[in-house]
């Protein structure tokens, strides 16, 4: 048997926590799936904060194997359902187009356990999932040219064109209001008035941006209220280091599939632009580096929309530009919301830096502000030549 000890940090909902060291016997936990060879070895894999993963060896190919932490994601069963139904959709769109191989390699494969679900749960709990290893692949974490961009926007907006004609009412919220602006207003007015630490006194401005900014930012929830927007399938977390790329760098696939679920198409665009586009680290200090690079923007635009023109009502896309200001806006809330709880929620390294986050986001939706026409010349102009 092949046992792991690890210690690892886990995040959950108002705390980070340092777990004592526990030991794993993944040679047996992998053992309840349905797989191809025999087990060797295993190794820690990658750099999430919210997954434990794993990179399992077997006498015939690797796998991932991912412990979901049932802390973050209440509803493992619920998430896993959501993912199968993605995949299996997705799977079924490629089969028609696509030779074997090349379906196995775009989209994610889960593997079921002898019990036939697509998790096991060990006797502590602990949920795990398998999939396969997609050999010569590779992320990244920074966009470095508008090419680059434009890479990402197909792959996101082929994702969403996959997904187009699928039911999202099907779908369960694994992380419920997640891009709510709403609930986010309601969680900011309840900490701002409890105040544990009093640090409302010190961040007057940007408690200003946050007020004045608060009724705009519930425009799209008002247009899907009004039923002017459709309820569609959204990924949720539109890095760009969860595009997985090849070799010679075509992209081979969106991963990280936890926080598919019910949403609106400005969830992913806005996310995507919020990340892909800053000149300036997330948390970066000096905000004179913050800024939105709008050749970035172009790229990603272009691409997105070369991909979903087709499905996407015209008032969708005549809301994309506009959703980069509402994702950074959140985000921007969200720290601001840690701070003032008293860094409950992300990882800091310095006392200051969830309101270093903050400002950075408020410095970069400031940014979206000053090129918001062009950012809409940009779509409109997409949309027209294609």
């Amino acid at each position: 048997m092949n046992y792991m000890k690890m210690g690892f940090i886990h995040k959950n909902y108002g705390y980070n926590r340092l777990i004592s060291f526990m030991n794993y016997d993944l040679g047996a936990i992998v053992k309840n799936f349905k797989i191809e060879g025999e087990y060797k070895s295993a190794e820690p894999y990658g750099s999430g904060h919210i997954n434990d993963t794993y990179l399992i060896t077997t006498s015939y190919i690797r796998y991932l194997l991912q412990r979901v932490n049932h802390h973050v994601f209440k509803n493992v069963p619920q998430l896993m359902h959501n993912i199968e139904l993605v995949t299996n959709h997705i799977k079924n769109v490629l089969t028609g187009r696509e030779g074997a191989d090349i379906v196995s390699r775009a989209c994610l494969t889960f593997f079921p356990t002898k019990r036939g679900k697509l998790y096991h749960r060990d006797d502590w709990g602990n949920y795990w999932r398998l999939t396969v290893f997609i050999e010569n692949s590779h992320t990244y974490d920074i966009v470095a040219s508008p090419e680059q961009a434009y890479a990402g926007g197909k792959a996101f907006g082929r994702f969403q064109t996959m997904l187009s004609d699928f039911n999202a009412d099907l779908l369960h919220e694994s992380i419920p209001f997640f891009h709510n602006v709403q609930k986010r207003l309601q969680t900011f007015a309840a900490s701002l008035k409890k105040d544990p630490l009093g640090r409302a006194q010190i961040i007057h401005a940007e408690i200003d941006v946050v007020e004045a900014r608060s009724e705009e930012m519930q425009c799209i929830l008002r247009l899907a209220e009004q039923g002017k927007i459709p309820l569609r399938v959204t990924h949720n977390d539109t890095k760009f280091n969860n595009i997985l790329f090849n070799q010679d760098d075509k992209v081979i696939c969106v991963i990280d599939l936890d926080t598919v679920m019910p949403g609106y198409v400005h969830y992913d665009f806005g996310d995507a632009i919020r990340t892909c586009t800053n000149t300036g680290a997330e948390d970066e200090q000096d905000l004179n580096k913050v800024s939105m690079d709008i050749t970035l923007y172009e790229g990603f635009a272009t691409g997105f929309l070369d991909e979903t023109k087709t499905f996407l009502t015209v008032t969708e896309i005549d809301y994309l530009a506009f959703s980069a200001k509402l994702l950074t806006f959140i985000m921007g809330l969200r720290f601001l919301t840690d701070y003032i709880d008293g860094d409950i929620y992300y990882k800091i390294h310095h006392p200051d830096h969830n309101l270093n986050r903050a400002r950075a986001q408020f410095r970069l939706l400031a940014s979206m502000d000053a090129q918001y026409q062009e950012m809409r010349e940009i779509v409109k102009n997409i949309t027209k030549n294609k």
